[in-house]
Protein backbone atom coordinates (compact mmCIF):
# COMPACT_ATOMS: atom_id res chain seq x y z
CA UNK A 1 0.00 0.00 0.00
CA UNK A 2 2.15 2.79 -1.41
CA UNK A 3 0.95 5.93 -1.12
CA UNK A 4 3.89 8.60 0.70
CA UNK A 5 6.15 10.35 -1.06
CA UNK A 6 9.51 12.38 0.53
CA UNK A 7 8.62 15.37 -0.69
CA UNK A 8 4.32 15.46 0.30
CA UNK A 9 4.00 13.18 3.34
CA UNK A 10 0.37 12.93 4.20
CA UNK A 11 -0.72 15.57 1.56
CA UNK A 12 -1.60 13.26 -1.68
CA UNK A 13 -2.32 16.19 -3.97
CA UNK A 14 1.60 16.87 -4.66
CA UNK A 15 2.23 13.34 -5.40
CA UNK A 16 5.04 13.21 -8.19
CA UNK A 17 5.17 9.66 -9.38
CA UNK A 18 3.84 9.14 -13.12
CA UNK A 19 2.21 6.02 -15.00
CA UNK A 20 2.47 6.45 -18.79
CA UNK A 21 0.29 3.82 -20.85
CA UNK A 22 1.72 1.62 -23.06
CA UNK A 23 0.50 -0.16 -26.63
CA UNK A 24 0.02 -3.25 -24.50
CA UNK A 25 -2.29 -1.97 -21.50
CA UNK A 26 0.52 -2.12 -19.47
CA UNK A 27 2.26 1.24 -18.20
CA UNK A 28 5.32 2.75 -16.84
CA UNK A 29 5.52 3.71 -13.82
CA UNK A 30 8.42 5.74 -12.29
CA UNK A 31 9.24 8.01 -8.79
CA UNK A 32 9.95 6.89 -5.08
CA UNK A 33 7.69 5.90 -2.41
CA UNK A 34 9.15 5.86 1.45
CA UNK A 35 7.89 4.29 4.39
CA UNK A 36 7.27 0.93 2.47
CA UNK A 37 7.18 -2.17 4.79
CA UNK A 38 9.30 -5.11 3.60
CA UNK A 39 9.19 -3.32 0.32
CA UNK A 40 12.30 -5.79 -0.58
CA UNK A 41 12.99 -8.84 0.99
CA UNK A 42 13.80 -12.40 -0.08
CA UNK A 43 11.20 -14.17 1.82
CA UNK A 44 9.02 -14.94 -0.96
CA UNK A 45 9.28 -15.69 -4.68
CA UNK A 46 7.78 -12.50 -5.60
CA UNK A 47 6.19 -9.36 -4.14
CA UNK A 48 3.15 -7.49 -5.30
CA UNK A 49 3.53 -3.29 -4.95
CA UNK A 50 0.06 -1.53 -5.08
CA UNK A 51 0.88 1.80 -5.63
CA UNK A 52 -0.50 4.66 -6.44
CA UNK A 53 0.40 7.26 -9.64
CA UNK A 54 -0.59 10.01 -11.58
CA UNK A 55 -1.80 9.30 -15.66
CA UNK A 56 -0.28 12.10 -17.86
CA UNK A 57 -3.95 13.48 -17.77
CA UNK A 58 -5.02 13.04 -14.76
CA UNK A 59 -7.20 16.08 -13.04
CA UNK A 60 -4.62 17.95 -10.50
CA UNK A 61 -4.90 17.25 -6.20
CA UNK A 62 -6.65 13.72 -4.95
CA UNK A 63 -8.77 13.63 -7.80
CA UNK A 64 -6.59 12.42 -10.01
CA UNK A 65 -4.57 9.71 -8.28
CA UNK A 66 -4.76 6.35 -9.90
CA UNK A 67 -3.73 2.63 -8.40
CA UNK A 68 -1.14 0.48 -10.14
CA UNK A 69 -0.09 -3.21 -9.66
CA UNK A 70 3.61 -3.67 -9.84
CA UNK A 71 5.28 -6.68 -9.40
CA UNK A 72 8.25 -7.55 -8.58
CA UNK A 73 9.48 -9.79 -10.99
CA UNK A 74 7.19 -10.10 -14.10
CA UNK A 75 5.20 -13.08 -14.71
CA UNK A 76 5.47 -14.86 -18.10
CA UNK A 77 2.22 -16.23 -19.87
CA UNK A 78 2.70 -19.98 -18.07
CA UNK A 79 3.11 -18.47 -14.68
CA UNK A 80 6.53 -18.73 -14.09
CA UNK A 81 8.62 -15.90 -12.82
CA UNK A 82 10.27 -13.89 -15.77
CA UNK A 83 12.67 -10.43 -15.78
CA UNK A 84 13.31 -8.39 -12.83
CA UNK A 85 10.89 -4.90 -12.90
CA UNK A 86 12.01 -1.46 -12.46
CA UNK A 87 11.60 -1.38 -8.86
CA UNK A 88 14.59 -1.19 -6.61
CA UNK A 89 15.27 -0.53 -3.13
CA UNK A 90 17.26 2.79 -2.86
CA UNK A 91 18.05 2.17 1.07
CA UNK A 92 16.87 0.61 4.43
CA UNK A 93 15.45 3.30 6.95
CA UNK A 94 16.99 3.46 10.39
CA UNK A 95 14.15 3.76 12.64
CA UNK A 96 13.17 4.60 16.06
CA UNK A 97 11.77 1.26 16.91
CA UNK A 98 9.88 -1.39 15.47
CA UNK A 99 13.34 -3.11 14.31
CA UNK A 100 11.78 -6.47 13.12
CA UNK A 101 9.64 -4.53 10.61
CA UNK A 102 11.84 -3.12 8.35
CA UNK A 103 10.49 -0.40 6.14
CA UNK A 104 12.65 1.31 3.14
CA UNK A 105 12.87 3.67 -0.55
CA UNK A 106 11.09 2.08 -3.20
CA UNK A 107 12.56 3.68 -6.19
CA UNK A 108 10.63 3.10 -9.73
CA UNK A 109 11.80 3.75 -13.31
CA UNK A 110 15.74 3.84 -12.31
CA UNK A 111 16.15 1.81 -15.59
CA UNK A 112 12.44 2.90 -17.82
CA UNK A 113 10.49 2.53 -16.02
CA UNK A 114 8.68 -0.31 -13.57
CA UNK A 115 5.78 -2.20 -15.40
CA UNK A 116 2.70 -2.14 -13.93
CA UNK A 117 -1.26 -2.54 -14.65
CA UNK A 118 -4.06 -0.11 -13.72
CA UNK A 119 -6.28 -1.31 -10.83
CA UNK A 120 -10.14 -0.27 -11.53
CA UNK A 121 -10.88 2.41 -13.16
CA UNK A 122 -8.47 5.78 -13.96
CA UNK A 123 -8.18 8.33 -11.10
CA UNK A 124 -9.89 6.57 -8.59
CA UNK A 125 -7.23 4.86 -6.43
CA UNK A 126 -7.32 7.31 -3.85
CA UNK A 127 -11.13 5.73 -3.30
CA UNK A 128 -10.16 2.21 -3.91
CA UNK A 129 -6.97 2.92 -1.10
CA UNK A 130 -9.33 3.72 1.62
CA UNK A 131 -11.03 0.54 1.55
CA UNK A 132 -7.76 -0.57 2.57
CA UNK A 133 -7.04 2.57 4.99
CA UNK A 134 -9.71 1.81 7.00
CA UNK A 135 -9.15 -1.57 7.79
CA UNK A 136 -5.58 -0.70 8.49
CA UNK A 137 -6.44 1.97 10.82
CA UNK A 138 -8.30 -0.05 12.57
CA UNK A 139 -5.55 -2.89 13.01
CA UNK A 140 -2.87 -0.17 13.97
CA UNK A 141 -5.67 0.75 16.98
CA UNK A 142 -5.83 -3.53 17.91
CA UNK A 143 -2.16 -3.34 17.27
CA UNK A 144 -1.73 -0.47 20.07
CA UNK A 145 -3.64 -2.43 22.40
CA UNK A 146 -1.84 -5.31 21.69
CA UNK A 147 1.34 -3.63 22.55
CA UNK A 148 -0.17 -1.67 25.73
CA UNK A 149 -1.39 -5.53 26.91
CA UNK A 150 2.32 -6.76 26.46
CA UNK A 151 3.43 -3.83 28.14
CA UNK A 152 1.01 -3.82 31.16
CA UNK A 153 1.43 -7.47 31.58
CA UNK A 154 5.51 -7.02 31.65
CA UNK A 155 5.01 -4.27 34.35
CA UNK A 156 2.61 -6.02 36.39
CA UNK A 157 5.24 -9.28 36.97
CA UNK A 158 8.16 -6.96 37.79
CA UNK A 159 5.56 -5.23 40.15
CA UNK A 160 5.11 -8.29 41.79
CA UNK A 161 8.53 -9.68 41.56
CA UNK A 162 10.40 -6.18 42.88
CA UNK A 163 10.71 -5.72 46.79
CA UNK A 164 11.29 -1.93 47.39
CA UNK A 165 10.21 0.07 50.32
CA UNK A 166 7.56 -0.88 53.29
CA UNK A 167 4.20 -0.54 54.75
CA UNK A 168 2.91 -0.12 57.80
CA UNK A 169 2.73 -3.81 58.34
CA UNK A 170 5.84 -4.64 56.42
CA UNK A 171 8.25 -6.14 59.28
CA UNK A 172 11.54 -3.83 59.98
CA UNK A 173 13.99 -6.26 58.39
CA UNK A 174 11.94 -6.85 55.30
CA UNK A 175 11.01 -5.09 51.93
CA UNK A 176 7.22 -5.53 50.12
CA UNK A 177 6.20 -5.64 46.90
CA UNK A 178 6.38 -2.97 44.80
CA UNK A 179 2.63 -3.88 43.42
CA UNK A 180 1.62 -2.71 47.69
CA UNK A 181 2.66 0.58 47.45
CA UNK A 182 -0.91 2.83 46.15
CA UNK A 183 1.01 4.98 43.69
CA UNK A 184 2.42 1.47 41.93
CA UNK A 185 -1.01 0.25 41.95
CA UNK A 186 -2.62 3.30 40.51
CA UNK A 187 0.08 2.98 37.68
CA UNK A 188 -1.29 -0.21 36.95
CA UNK A 189 -4.92 0.25 37.07
CA UNK A 190 -4.51 2.92 35.07
CA UNK A 191 -2.80 1.16 32.25
CA UNK A 192 -5.26 -1.92 32.24
CA UNK A 193 -8.16 0.62 32.10
CA UNK A 194 -7.16 2.53 29.33
CA UNK A 195 -6.46 -1.53 27.47
CA UNK A 196 -9.73 -2.29 28.52
CA UNK A 197 -11.81 1.32 26.91
CA UNK A 198 -9.10 0.76 24.03
CA UNK A 199 -10.42 -2.96 22.72
CA UNK A 200 -13.61 -2.30 23.65
CA UNK A 201 -13.90 0.82 21.46
CA UNK A 202 -12.28 -1.48 18.81
CA UNK A 203 -14.13 -4.35 19.35
CA UNK A 204 -17.49 -2.41 19.04
CA UNK A 205 -15.89 -0.67 15.81
CA UNK A 206 -15.03 -4.27 14.24
CA UNK A 207 -18.76 -5.32 15.17
CA UNK A 208 -20.28 -2.58 13.18
CA UNK A 209 -18.24 -3.26 10.34
CA UNK A 210 -19.24 -6.86 10.17
CA UNK A 211 -22.83 -5.91 10.44
CA UNK A 212 -22.62 -3.07 7.70
CA UNK A 213 -21.52 -6.04 5.75
CA UNK A 214 -23.66 -9.12 6.68
CA UNK A 215 -26.39 -8.55 8.42
CA UNK A 216 -30.06 -9.31 6.99
CA UNK A 217 -31.42 -5.73 7.72
CA UNK A 218 -31.00 -2.99 5.61
CA UNK A 219 -31.68 -0.29 7.82
CA UNK A 220 -28.95 -2.48 10.45
CA UNK A 221 -26.17 -2.27 7.41
CA UNK A 222 -26.93 0.93 7.10
CA UNK A 223 -26.90 2.32 10.71
CA UNK A 224 -23.46 -0.01 11.59
CA UNK A 225 -22.42 1.59 8.27
CA UNK A 226 -22.20 5.04 9.82
CA UNK A 227 -21.22 3.85 12.79
CA UNK A 228 -18.45 2.04 11.96
CA UNK A 229 -16.92 5.02 10.28
CA UNK A 230 -17.46 7.38 12.96
CA UNK A 231 -15.54 4.87 15.73
CA UNK A 232 -12.48 4.16 12.71
CA UNK A 233 -11.16 7.67 13.72
CA UNK A 234 -11.22 6.70 17.28
CA UNK A 235 -10.08 3.11 17.64
CA UNK A 236 -6.92 4.51 15.82
CA UNK A 237 -6.32 7.56 17.32
CA UNK A 238 -7.33 5.94 21.35
CA UNK A 239 -5.82 2.37 20.49
CA UNK A 240 -2.29 4.15 19.65
CA UNK A 241 -2.02 6.98 21.68
CA UNK A 242 -2.81 4.33 24.86
CA UNK A 243 -0.14 2.14 23.31
CA UNK A 244 2.16 5.25 23.86
CA UNK A 245 0.87 6.01 27.34
CA UNK A 246 1.32 2.53 28.99
CA UNK A 247 4.26 1.92 27.54
CA UNK A 248 5.40 4.92 29.12
CA UNK A 249 4.10 3.77 32.22
CA UNK A 250 5.48 0.16 31.66
CA UNK A 251 8.63 2.21 31.87
CA UNK A 252 7.83 3.74 35.06
CA UNK A 253 6.65 0.90 37.17
CA UNK A 254 10.52 -0.87 36.48
CA UNK A 255 11.72 2.31 37.84
CA UNK A 256 15.49 2.78 36.78
CA UNK A 257 15.40 -0.79 35.43
CA UNK A 258 12.94 0.48 32.97
CA UNK A 259 15.83 2.79 31.19
CA UNK A 260 17.51 -1.05 31.11
CA UNK A 261 17.54 -2.41 27.76
CA UNK A 262 17.63 -6.07 29.48
CA UNK A 263 14.41 -5.68 30.98
CA UNK A 264 12.10 -5.01 27.64
CA UNK A 265 10.06 -1.94 28.69
CA UNK A 266 12.12 0.33 26.93
CA UNK A 267 11.58 -1.93 23.60
CA UNK A 268 7.71 -1.39 24.21
CA UNK A 269 8.13 2.22 24.23
CA UNK A 270 9.88 2.60 21.28
CA UNK A 271 7.68 0.05 19.14
CA UNK A 272 4.60 1.68 20.10
CA UNK A 273 5.91 5.12 19.33
CA UNK A 274 5.25 5.18 15.84
CA UNK A 275 1.63 3.51 15.83
CA UNK A 276 0.39 7.34 16.25
CA UNK A 277 2.05 8.23 13.20
CA UNK A 278 0.44 5.34 10.73
CA UNK A 279 -2.08 5.50 8.05
CA UNK A 280 -2.58 8.89 8.73
CA UNK A 281 -1.14 10.78 12.22
CA UNK A 282 -3.48 10.97 15.34
CA UNK A 283 -3.95 14.80 14.02
CA UNK A 284 -5.01 13.31 10.88
CA UNK A 285 -7.83 11.30 12.59
CA UNK A 286 -8.84 14.38 15.03
CA UNK A 287 -9.76 16.46 11.46
CA UNK A 288 -11.36 13.39 9.97
CA UNK A 289 -13.59 12.66 12.90
CA UNK A 290 -14.46 16.68 13.48
CA UNK A 291 -14.81 17.43 9.48
CA UNK A 292 -15.88 14.22 7.53
CA UNK A 293 -17.72 12.26 10.92
CA UNK A 294 -19.72 14.57 12.93
CA UNK A 295 -21.37 16.18 10.48
CA UNK A 296 -22.61 13.06 8.03
CA UNK A 297 -26.04 12.23 7.71
CA UNK A 298 -26.67 15.94 9.19
CA UNK A 299 -25.51 15.19 12.78
CA UNK A 300 -28.08 12.41 12.85
CA UNK A 301 -24.92 9.80 13.07
CA UNK A 302 -23.28 11.08 16.27
CA UNK A 303 -27.22 11.91 17.90
CA UNK A 304 -28.24 8.14 17.69
CA UNK A 305 -24.61 7.33 18.87
CA UNK A 306 -25.05 9.10 22.01
CA UNK A 307 -28.33 8.17 22.15
CA UNK A 308 -27.31 4.92 22.77
CA UNK A 309 -24.84 5.88 25.39
CA UNK A 310 -27.33 7.39 27.47
CA UNK A 311 -29.35 4.27 27.13
CA UNK A 312 -26.50 2.34 28.67
CA UNK A 313 -25.86 5.18 31.36
CA UNK A 314 -29.26 4.53 32.18
CA UNK A 315 -29.26 1.06 32.39
CA UNK A 316 -26.22 1.37 35.07
CA UNK A 317 -28.22 3.79 36.82
CA UNK A 318 -31.23 1.73 37.21
CA UNK A 319 -29.54 -1.86 37.96
CA UNK A 320 -28.59 0.73 41.83
CA UNK A 321 -24.97 -1.30 42.28
CA UNK A 322 -23.15 -0.31 45.08
CA UNK A 323 -20.04 -1.85 43.50
CA UNK A 324 -20.70 0.68 40.56
CA UNK A 325 -19.54 3.55 42.43
CA UNK A 326 -20.52 6.90 40.88
CA UNK A 327 -19.86 5.14 37.35
CA UNK A 328 -23.52 6.50 36.24
CA UNK A 329 -22.88 9.85 37.19
CA UNK A 330 -19.50 9.65 35.63
CA UNK A 331 -20.47 8.74 33.03
CA UNK A 332 -23.67 10.83 32.34
CA UNK A 333 -21.44 14.20 33.17
CA UNK A 334 -18.98 12.51 30.36
CA UNK A 335 -22.04 12.33 27.54
CA UNK A 336 -23.08 15.27 28.48
CA UNK A 337 -19.69 17.40 27.33
CA UNK A 338 -19.35 15.13 24.53
CA UNK A 339 -23.46 16.07 23.41
CA UNK A 340 -21.98 20.32 24.06
CA UNK A 341 -18.58 20.04 22.24
CA UNK A 342 -19.96 17.89 19.22
CA UNK A 343 -23.02 20.74 18.94
CA UNK A 344 -20.20 23.76 19.42
CA UNK A 345 -17.67 22.26 16.50
CA UNK A 346 -20.88 21.52 14.28
CA UNK A 347 -21.71 25.19 14.55
CA UNK A 348 -17.37 26.25 14.21
CA UNK A 349 -17.10 24.68 11.32
CA UNK A 350 -19.80 26.66 9.39
CA UNK A 351 -18.78 29.67 11.21
CA UNK A 352 -14.77 28.85 11.89
CA UNK A 353 -13.09 25.97 10.99
CA UNK A 354 -9.82 26.99 12.16
CA UNK A 355 -11.50 27.18 15.77
CA UNK A 356 -12.75 23.90 15.06
CA UNK A 357 -9.81 22.14 14.14
CA UNK A 358 -7.71 23.95 16.86
CA UNK A 359 -10.26 21.70 19.19
CA UNK A 360 -9.69 18.72 16.90
CA UNK A 361 -8.01 16.50 18.65
CA UNK A 362 -8.62 17.33 22.53
CA UNK A 363 -12.46 16.37 21.27
CA UNK A 364 -11.03 12.95 19.67
CA UNK A 365 -9.40 12.11 23.24
CA UNK A 366 -13.00 13.67 24.80
CA UNK A 367 -14.75 11.07 22.72
CA UNK A 368 -12.89 7.85 23.70
CA UNK A 369 -13.03 8.53 27.32
CA UNK A 370 -16.74 8.94 27.04
CA UNK A 371 -17.42 6.11 24.17
CA UNK A 372 -14.92 3.73 26.19
CA UNK A 373 -16.54 4.77 29.62
CA UNK A 374 -19.87 3.63 28.49
CA UNK A 375 -18.85 0.57 26.71
CA UNK A 376 -16.58 -0.58 29.68
CA UNK A 377 -20.13 -0.13 31.42
CA UNK A 378 -21.95 -2.27 29.33
CA UNK A 379 -19.22 -5.05 30.13
CA UNK A 380 -19.68 -4.15 33.60
CA UNK A 381 -23.20 -5.06 33.46
CA UNK A 382 -22.93 -8.27 31.77
CA UNK A 383 -20.61 -9.53 34.42
CA UNK A 384 -22.82 -8.68 36.86
CA UNK A 385 -25.36 -11.08 35.32
CA UNK A 386 -22.87 -13.77 34.80
CA UNK A 387 -21.90 -14.58 38.10
CA UNK A 388 -20.12 -14.03 41.04
CA UNK A 389 -16.34 -14.80 40.32
CA UNK A 390 -13.18 -12.87 40.77
CA UNK A 391 -13.25 -12.52 36.75
CA UNK A 392 -16.64 -10.65 36.63
CA UNK A 393 -15.79 -8.49 39.68
CA UNK A 394 -12.39 -7.99 37.68
CA UNK A 395 -14.08 -6.47 34.85
CA UNK A 396 -16.61 -4.28 37.32
CA UNK A 397 -13.55 -3.10 38.98
CA UNK A 398 -11.64 -2.12 35.87
CA UNK A 399 -14.63 -0.23 34.09
CA UNK A 400 -15.52 1.83 37.83
CA UNK A 401 -11.59 2.71 37.63
CA UNK A 402 -12.19 3.93 34.28
CA UNK A 403 -15.22 6.07 34.98
CA UNK A 404 -14.19 7.61 38.10
CA UNK A 405 -10.53 8.41 37.07
CA UNK A 406 -10.15 9.03 33.08
CA UNK A 407 -13.71 9.70 32.32
CA UNK A 408 -13.63 13.02 34.42
CA UNK A 409 -11.00 14.54 32.24
CA UNK A 410 -13.67 14.87 29.85
CA UNK A 411 -14.91 18.23 31.36
CA UNK A 412 -11.41 19.91 30.82
CA UNK A 413 -11.20 18.26 27.43
CA UNK A 414 -14.46 20.46 26.77
CA UNK A 415 -12.94 23.75 28.11
CA UNK A 416 -9.86 23.00 25.80
CA UNK A 417 -11.99 22.30 22.83
CA UNK A 418 -13.74 25.71 23.04
CA UNK A 419 -11.11 27.71 24.14
CA UNK A 420 -7.58 26.23 22.33
CA UNK A 421 -8.25 28.28 19.36
CA UNK A 422 -7.84 31.59 21.00
CA UNK A 423 -3.86 31.37 21.56
CA UNK A 424 -3.08 30.13 18.22
CA UNK A 425 -4.47 32.95 16.26
CA UNK A 426 -2.32 35.63 14.78
CA UNK A 427 -0.26 38.12 17.28
CA UNK A 428 -0.78 35.60 20.15
CA UNK A 429 1.12 32.32 18.11
CA UNK A 430 3.28 34.63 16.68
CA UNK A 431 4.94 35.94 20.06
CA UNK A 432 5.65 32.37 20.84
CA UNK A 433 7.02 30.83 17.43
CA UNK A 434 8.50 33.93 16.29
Amino acid sequence: MQLTEPHAGSDLRFMKTRAEPQPDGSYRISGTKIFITYGEHPLTENIVHIVLARLPDAPEGTKGISMFLIPKFLVNDDGSLGARNDVNCAKLEHKLGIHGSPTCVLNYGDKGGATGWLIGEPNKGLFYMFTMMNQARLGVGVQGVGLAEHAFQDALAYARDRNQGAREDTPPSQMTPIINHPDVRRMLMGMKAKIAAARAICAMNALALDLAQYAGDENVRKTSEALAALLTPISKAYGSDIAVEVASEGVQVHGGMGFIEETGAAQHYRDARITPIYEGTNGIQAVDLVTRKLPSHDGETIAAFIADLRNTIENVRAANQPVFGTMAERLSAAVDDLEETSRWLLGKLASDRDAALAGATFYARLFAHAAGGVYLARGALSALRSGDSDEHHAHITVARHFAETQVPLTAGLKHAVFSSHETLRGDFAERVFG
